[in-house]
């Protein structure tokens, strides 16, 4: 006990107060990747869903394709806060045909500032054939630099494998599912069971 500080029993409010709440396990999901190289943009995710220390989904699909399959996008954090904001995208699109740069404006604004939607906790990664776009309830609308980028618990790693991968001779899809890959070997809550969706300019 600090001298000078008077001693608290156990039952009063200032020493209930003092002891912390047991933290609630969190939910660690995912490896998201875009690659955009030549005429080819492609996302790819990895499977695993981690509740804690424990593994309870190792086939979750988070990549899908939207807009009719002329977009496709992928999803890392908890996964009702991303399909509410998939089918948000999807209005933003019928909305704003042909404009995803536009539709995802659109859907960070209302992300940002409605009640609702700024209490959703997922990023996505979008990409149709011109642009591909990184989503944050921030506000965040951000085109990668070099046509790489990548999201979730294992997404660094994932993103510097890619990076290194892009200047050889490997197309889009193959560097998605190496640098995935070597993410896995990597992440603890990162698997190798791929799921990945392409677009041809």
């Amino acid at each position: 006990m600090i001298p000078g500080t008077p001693a608290l029993s156990h039952g009063s409010p200032a020493a209930n107060a003092a002891m912390p709440e047991p933290a609630l396990p969190t939910m660690h999901a995912t490896t998201i990747l875009m690659v955009r190289k030549g005429a080819r943009v492609v996302i790819g995710g990895d499977g695993q869903v981690s509740l804690g220390q424990t593994i309870v989904k190792g086939n979750a699909k988070k990549v899908r394709r939207l807009a009719k399959g002329s977009v496709i996008g992928g999803f890392a954090g908890a996964t009702a806060d991303a399909f509410t904001l998939f089918e948000r995208l999807e209005a933003k699109l019928e909305q704003y045909p042909g404009q995803l740069t536009r539709a995802c404006v659109e859907l960070t604004k209302d992300w940002r500032t409605d009640r609702y939607l700024r209490r959703l906790e997922a990023m996505m990664l979008v990409a149709d054939k011109e642009v591909g776009l990184l989503l944050s309830g921030a506000g965040d609308v951000i085109e990668p630099e070099g046509g790489v980028a990548a999201i979730g618990s294992g997404g660094n790693y994932a993103l510097a494998a890619a990076r290194a991968l892009a200047d050889g001779g490997l197309d889009a899809e193959a560097i998605v599912r190496r640098a995935l890959g070597i993410a896995a070997e990597i992440c603890v809550y990162t698997n190798a069971n791929v799921v990945v969706e392409s677009l041809e300019a």
